[in-house]
């Protein structure tokens, strides 16, 4: 019985770590290339949440179509706020840039959560499933709705890394992480980059969200604890270190499950503060801190 204990809470943490990769590979990103400490990526997570919502249950879309819409409406906003946000920002407080976008940012996640409460209330939105059945495996019953989220994650943190890789955008992206300046000087719009970044860091958020329905359902505080795991993940790794993020969130997802499953509620949070501490001591650059710049 135990057995199938750790089995279930391992397969349940792999799901979180999916779902969390998707989330601290975004904020990973506009930390490499913009320096930009996002505090509203969770409410992203949850606008995804709300758009994958509409897009089931209002307009009937299948759910592979709903994760699309999510997708290209997280991308859409992302660039609008870096646009009408951040961008005025760059252009007047250079010297200043962190800590204003620090307060931008938090600003930003509190006027998202209560316009959306203003809108839609504190009700609950989500669905029963998008896919039927289960998948046995190891004595282990796992919903295919998770499988789903978790090829989801896993198809387009593939994606994003070969574009990221082979394209002459992607490399622009890296470029920028690396030497802003240098790649200043060698022509690359800092401007357009950094609109891309931030859109491609939302669209993430969203397809988190979106994919994560029937499990999180929408309401305006449910990209918070999201949000706190993803930037765990983030401070365990080392800032700005997207592929040690990946490897950092199953971490996470599965020392959370782990924790839930044998200590009880409210210990998941504890012990990944514990293990990230007692990390950091040894570490404290993070586990993989020698890379400080985005690495693709």
């Amino acid at each position: 019985m135990q057995t199938d204990v750790l089995l279930s809470a391992v397969s349940v943490g792999v799901i979180r770590g999916g779902m969390y990769a998707l989330m601290a590979i975004g904020l990973t990103l506009i930390l490499g290339v913009m320096h930009v400490y996002n505090f509203a990526h969770g409410d992203l997570y949850m606008l995804g949440a709300y758009w994958g919502y509409f897009a089931t249950v209002t307009f009937g879309f299948p759910p592979l179509l709903a994760f699309v819409f999510a997708a290209l409406v997280g991308f859409i906003v992302g660039a609008v706020i870096d646009k009408v946000l951040l961008h005025p920002l760059r252009q007047r407080s250079r010297e200043e840039w962190v800590l204003n976008t620090f307060l931008v940012m938090a600003g930003l996640s509190f006027v998202i959560q209560n316009v959306v409460r203003l809108v839609f209330g504190n009700k609950f939105r989500g669905i029963a499933s998008y896919f039927e059945g289960t998948v046995q495996f190891l004595n282990v019953s796992v919903s295919v709705d998770r499988l789903v989220a978790l090829l989801v994650a896993g198809v387009v943190i593939i994606a994003l890394w070969q574009f990221m890789a082979r394209t002459s955008t992607g490399r622009a992206i890296r470029a920028v992480a690396d030497d802003e300046k240098g790649a200043k000087l060698v022509g690359i719009n800092l401007n357009n980059i950094h609109t891309l970044t931030f859109a491609l860091s939302s669209m993430l958020a969203a397809i988190a969200g979106a994919t994560m329905l029937s499990i999180n359902p929408a309401f305006p505080a449910t990209g918070t604890r999201v949000n706190a795991a993803s930037w765990y993940v983030v401070m365990l790794v080392g800032l700005g270190n997207v592929g040690g993020s990946i490897i950092g969130a199953f971490i996470i997802g599965i020392l959370e499950s782990l924790a839930f499953f044998l200590v009880g509620e409210g210990w998941p949070e504890v012990i990944n503060l514990l293990v990230i501490a007692l990390i950091l001591v040894v570490k404290p650059n993070g586990l993989f801190g020698s890379q400080v710049k985005s690495r693709i």
